[in-house]
């Protein structure tokens, strides 16, 4: 195969397919997803979906597995902080302040490389907005 065609078949990453499937899952739900990978200086929002009128910031972690702690242990106080500003400049940006509903899902996904079936965990309203960015209803 030619060089610049491996480029084109370039294997996911783990944090790839980890999105892929969230994705998938709140897909199955009855979500919508209307952004993936929404990058600011602010900060990066996994996942922006939305359920009947709530919208719902999602970040999504995963590992091979818990050797080292559980996924949802990689959310910290610093990490929601950066979450709910990320997520206070996307909905100015969209002009969606105190016209919905917001929250903060996580979904934590353990996928072992030896297994073909992953485990995913789905926590809803997982953290309140933290630090003084507190807008969300």
């Amino acid at each position: 195969m030619l060089t610049w065609m491996r480029s084109f078949w370039k294997p996911k990453s783990l944090g790839e397919r980890g999105e892929s499937l969230a994705c998938r899952h709140l897909r199955r739900q009855g979500y919508t997803i209307v952004a993936r990978q929404d990058r600011t200086r602010l900060g990066e929002i996994d996942i922006v979906a939305v359920q009947q009128r709530t919208i719902v910031f999602v970040e999504v972690k995963t590992r091979s597995g818990e050797a080292k702690g559980t996924p949802t242990d990689a959310i910290d106080q610093d990490k929601e902080q950066r979450l709910t500003r990320a997520a206070l400049a996307y909905m100015r940006r969209h002009d969606l302040l105190g016209n919905c509903a917001a929250r903060f899902d996580v979904i934590a996904i353990v996928w072992p490389e030896e297994k073909a079936k992953p485990k995913l965990t789905h926590i809803e309203n997982a953290f309140e907005p933290t630090g003084q960015f507190q807008m969300f209803s």
